[in-house]
């Protein structure tokens, strides 16, 4: 009986945390606000998962639980957009892989209540500070809709932050790889069929916008699902990397009257930032941890691209939509990488928190570190976009004290004991 108790224990996906009882105080921290400001031996109180106060100049408070920071660092939660953390377990088993349904133009499917908030994946982001995210449908031409998520949840209802945040289309390519089964070359040849999927994607758009104005009282589920769009509710976010592919998009959604568009990937965006900054267009850039996708590009072009945005004035976040879920707990280093292309540091943190924040919609209570605004956050014994400094010895989400421990974790320790013990 003892053992199986204790297997359980080493195995089980973490308990989440209880709601924040009493006030909790950091002190002496160098606290990093998320929205370019760095304030040095900072105090930050919250109580019942909201910030009261923060400053360098604070009284120290004489009740409830006092953290010394003295030396380390403070960061707002990370936040990981467009990927199907909770959606998918195991890549390799189809029964644990619940991210993409059936069809093409599916708006009406809804991530959220597909969301396992159970995963030991989504349990894996908390120890590198990734404490949010945006569960997100895939393949179709529409996939369907998101939802903005905290990883230290009991269900899919306690884990929602904001439901249905918006829809997900997959633009097509103006050039398509050729398959060199059918005789085609290997290299990148026209999509011949790029004006038929635009048309079929337009009669959607459109027929979408004239179920919204008709006084019919039958049910479409797909338009319905697309309303939100038209009224301001939620945000279109287009997934393509081509100018043209952009610049068609762009035209479309705002012709449509869609008012709150995001590009996803954005590939050549710097080509076009004119453009994207004329039509007040954010995008969410695919990670740094990549190769060049053409031959002509520069080989460390994936790695400035953050940084060649962020120059032209646009609103920048970064995610890896194309990568693996559990990589996504890279999310503070692919930021590092841009510092290392010469991106002021907080500047690059703000692609993975406060700009983040804004492009979904949540910045008025995540995202940055500021009175009024949820205590989510987490203390690192170093430079968080650091890989070697990025320790965390405290996290919080709403105020609640999570556990940063995981099934990796608790291996990491048991072989380490293992070692230890042959060392001897």
């Amino acid at each position: 009986m003892v053992s199986v108790v204790f297997s359980f224990t080493t195995f089980a996906q973490q308990t989440p945390a209880p709601p924040q009882t009493e006030q909790v105080a950091i002190f002496g921290a160098t606290a990093h606000i998320g929205n370019g400001e760095v304030i040095e031996n900072c105090t930050i109180i919250f109580v019942d998962g909201k910030i009261t106060a923060i400053g360098a100049d604070l009284m120290a408070p004489t009740i409830g639980t006092m953290i010394n920071a003295e030396g380390k660092h403070v960061y707002p939660g990370f936040i990981a957009p467009v990927k199907s953390l909770g959606l998918v377990e195991v890549d390799a088993v189809r029964a644990s892989k619940d991210e993409d349904e059936i069809g093409d133009f599916i708006p009406h499917i809804r991530s959220i209540i597909a969301y396992n908030a159970e995963s030991k994946v989504v349990e894996s982001m908390r120890p590198n500070g990734v404490l949010l995210g945006q569960a997100t449908p895939q393949g179709g031409r529409i996939s369907g809709t998101s939802s903005i998520v905290q990883f230290d949840a009991w269900n899919w209802e306690d884990a929602a932050v904001k439901t249905d945040d918006g829809v997900h289309m997959n633009w097509p390519a103006l050039f398509r790889k050729g398959n060199t089964y059918q005789g085609e070359p290997d290299a990148f040849i026209p999509n011949k069929k790029y004006g038929e999927q635009v048309g079929e994607i337009k009669t959607f758009v459109e027929n979408a916008k004239a179920y919204g104005k008709a006084a019919s009282k039958e049910i479409n589920l797909p338009f319905a699902a697309m309303q939100g769009l038209f009224d301001g509710t939620q945000r279109l976010y287009i997934h393509t990397n081509g100018e043209k592919e952009m610049i068609d998009a762009v035209t479309l959604a705002e012709k449509a009257g869609i008012q709150h568009i995001v590009i996803v990937g954005g590939y050549r965006a710097h080509k076009i930032t004119n453009f994207l900054k004329e039509h007040n267009i954010p995008v969410l850039v695919s990670e740094t941890h990549a190769l060049p996708k053409f031959d002509d590009d520069d080989y460390d072009f994936p790695y400035k691209l953050p940084k060649l945005l962020v120059d032209a004035g646009l609103l920048v976040g970064l995610q890896n939509e194309s990568m693996a879920n559990f990589q996504t707990r890279n999310l503070a280093f692919y930021a590092g990488q841009v510092v290392g292309q010469g991106l002021d540091k907080e500047k690059a943190l703000q692609l993975i928190t406060g700009n983040t924040a804004k492009i979904l919609g949540i910045d008025s209570d995540y995202g940055t570190l500021e009175v009024g605004k949820s205590a989510t956050l987490f203390i690192s014994e170093g430079d968080a976009l650091d890989m070697r400094t990025n320790q965390l010895s405290k996290a919080f989400i709403d105020g609640r004290d999570i556990s940063l421990e995981t099934h990796q974790t608790k291996l990491w320790k048991r072989y380490m004991g293992k070692y230890e013990r042959e060392g001897k």
